[in-house]
């Protein structure tokens, strides 16, 4: 693997474990800010889904958010075939975020663009492996 490929792979871990921090502080400060999150849902389920499950206990799910970020940035930092989870779940992450409304979208898409391409390298070898007779 390259450098360029390692380092790409080890700043997007990073920006999971700062993100996963950045929910504990939201949770510890006031887990109610959670609130307007969904009001510009794509779909009726996901801003009453919001509403009635999330936000029945904002600071569970707040930990629980901090918790599934930490551990992709350390899944990423990790490397190897733990690399492959955490650039799943990453990319997972930002496809559904995509649901919270089109605001995001302006994020997600040039996000999940530039995740595929560091992601790739991390899958390389699985790849060709499967291309072998």
């Amino acid at each position: 693997m390259s450098a360029t490929a390692s380092l790409g792979r080890r700043i997007v871990g990073g920006l999971f474990l700062v993100t996963g921090g950045v929910h504990l502080g939201l949770v510890a400060a006031d887990p109610q800010v959670y609130a307007p999150f969904a009001d510009h849902g794509l779909f009726g389920i996901v801003r009453s889904g919001w509403a009635d499950i999330v936000m029945a206990h904002p600071a569970a799910w707040g930990l629980l958010a901090a918790a599934g970020e930490i551990l992709l940035g350390v899944l990423l930092l990790t490397g190897g075939r733990a690399a492959r989870w955490g650039w799943a779940g990453a990319i997972l992450f930002h496809v559904l975020l995509m649901l919270f409304g089109w605001g995001f979208w302006a994020w997600s898409v040039p996000v999940l663009v530039v995740l595929v391409v560091l992601a790739r390298p991390d899958f390389a070898g699985l790849v060709e492996a499967a291309h072998e007779p």
